[in-house]
């Protein structure tokens, strides 16, 4: 007896994921304005950071990674079109994605990779897909589709040669760049 033949299972099959439904379309599209939401991954990311501070050679990557540039002139950030502070974000987003999947490469690559690094690492490429996913939730557009994208002053890096240097430049950019931005995003959202 399949589901065509019976229309009551049929019945009780969709009743009962319903709900399960509803919970996936009704998740609030703007759930990083919720503070707890990118705490969380500040705070990953800073654990990351400190565990790696203690580490000596196994945190030496086997070449320099690119990074962006995570300082915050605070007075040039505000007098910035919210466009412009999306360009960046999603730039430095993008280049510290890049960066972190690079690093997880050489690690891999190492003669004796560090189990526990490891797990920061893929915690690290794992927070930055969800956060470029929230990011595309908040209706931020990424910088390849802004109209001022193309004029947009190059991104400002420099290069990292450990891990812990890559987390402080992971910590520094959500504490700062990406949380000035979704403070500002999701405030224009709630006009």
């Amino acid at each position: 007896m399949g589901v065509r033949e019976c229309p009551a299972l049929l019945l009780w099959l969709s009743l009962l994921l319903l709900p399960l439904g509803l919970l996936v379309l009704g998740a609030p599209p703007r759930l990083i304005c919720d503070s707890r939401v990118l705490e969380r991954y500040i705070l990953e990311a800073k654990e990351a950071e400190n565990v790696t501070m203690g580490c000596a050679e196994g945190c030496n990557l086997s070449e320099n990674i690119t990074v962006p540039d995570t300082k915050v002139n605070f007075y040039a950030w505000r007098r910035m079109e919210v466009g412009q502070q999306a360009i960046e974000v999603w730039q430095g987003l993008a280049l510290l994605s890049e960066a972190i999947l690079r690093g997880q490469a050489l690690l891999a690559n190492s003669s004796q990779p560090s189990e526990t690094l490891q797990l920061y690492v893929d915690k690290a490429v794992s927070g930055l897909r969800s956060l470029t996913s929230l990011l595309r939730a908040l209706g931020a557009q990424e910088a390849t589709s802004l109209p001022d994208a193309a004029s947009a002053a190059p991104l400002r890096t420099f290069t990292v040669d450990t891990l812990c240097k890559l987390f402080r430049i992971y910590s520094n950019f959500l504490r700062g760049k990406l949380k000035l931005y979704t403070g500002e995003a999701c405030r224009r959202g709630d006009r």
